[in-house]
């Protein structure tokens, strides 16, 4: 697969091991496992970073494999509130540091090119989370508000 705004190809990487059920080395129950990405969520983690701790700490490769149901499925079905989709954020986040940067320095045209490819991302990905629901129809990416938004 290309990236999106380079002509390079991307990078390979492993791929997981097909598995239908969970692995017999775990030793939490689904309803464990649910509890503490719940515990987790409260603690601030982004569901990316449960899913890492889960693997790392608790052996659990995969929150779909033990409980059945993927992990951001999972935070909205006990409640979670969910404003924006990680990666939409984390674009986000980006932009508004490169905007900072931006400036303090005017004439960097090399970072004021990265802004416009990482604002291209953002309004390509929110098109597509209105089209399924995870955004308001009506939702617009605007860096001063969502700079106040993202602080709290």
């Amino acid at each position: 697969m290309a990236r999106m705004h380079a002509r390079r190809r991307g990078s390979s990487g492993s791929k997981r091991v097909y598995r239908d059920s969970p692995p017999e080395w775990i030793d939490l129950t689904p309803e464990e496992v649910e509890k503490k990405i719940i515990e987790l969520h409260n603690e601030g983690y982004e569901p990316s970073m449960i899913g890492l701790i889960l693997r790392d700490r608790y052996g659990i490769p995969s929150v779909r494999q033990v409980t059945g149901k993927k992990l951001v499925a999972l935070l909205r079905e006990k409640g979670a509130k969910i404003d924006y989709p990680e990666d939409l954020k984390s674009l986000i986040k980006k932009a508004l540091n490169l905007r900072k940067h931006l400036e303090t320095h005017k004439k960097d045209f090399h970072n004021k090119r990265g802004l416009q490819l990482i604002e291209a991302k953002i309004w390509r990905l929110s098109r597509y989370y209105k089209d399924k629901g995870l955004l308001p129809k009506d939702w617009k990416y605007d860096p001063e508000k969502l700079r106040i938004a993202l602080r709290k």
